[in-house]
């Protein structure tokens, strides 16, 4: 195999690493309860707004039964609210509690604080570079 290709996958696995742990930690901030892989659903809502369930589902790649658990944990934390969708009364759209979103706020702008300290010696393009690279990365993963 190409040296390339093992120095990629041994460092992807490092970061992913550190990056569950981290989601850990900023799920606790946002509320102690709050499972780490829930504050993905978090990112989620506050990026792209109010969602069908089933289509939060299809993003994250999980089951209908396993997005329901983790919307219904959200919404006992005060977190997220469900309402019927009008189009469908079958289907729910959810959304963020002003609660849910000015915690979830308060976390993002420390962890993107943490990055701008983290990063300070690189240059500016540098940053770019690398945002670049991973939403290259990821948009092939979603191929």
């Amino acid at each position: 195999m190409n040296e390339e290709f093992l120095a990629l996958e041994r460092e992807l696995a490092v970061f992913l690493r550190r990056a569950r742990a981290s989601s850990g930690e900023m799920a606790r901030e946002v509320h102690p309860d709050l499972e780490p892989a829930a504050y993905g659903l978090l990112v989620r809502l506050e990026e792209a707004g109010t969602q069908r369930a089933t289509g939060l589902a299809a993003y994250f790649g999980v089951g209908k039964a396993t997005m329901s658990r983790q919307l219904r944990a959200l919404e006992e934390l005060g977190l997220v609210t469900r309402a019927p969708d009008p189009a469908d009364g079958r289907a729910s759209l959810v959304r963020l509690t002003d609660e849910g979103r000015s915690r979830f706020r308060r976390v993002r702008d420390a962890r993107r604080a943490r990055y701008v300290r983290k990063l300070a010696g690189w240059d500016r393009a540098e940053v770019a570079e690398l945002a670049r690279l991973l939403h290259q990365l990821n948009g092939s993963a979603e191929s």
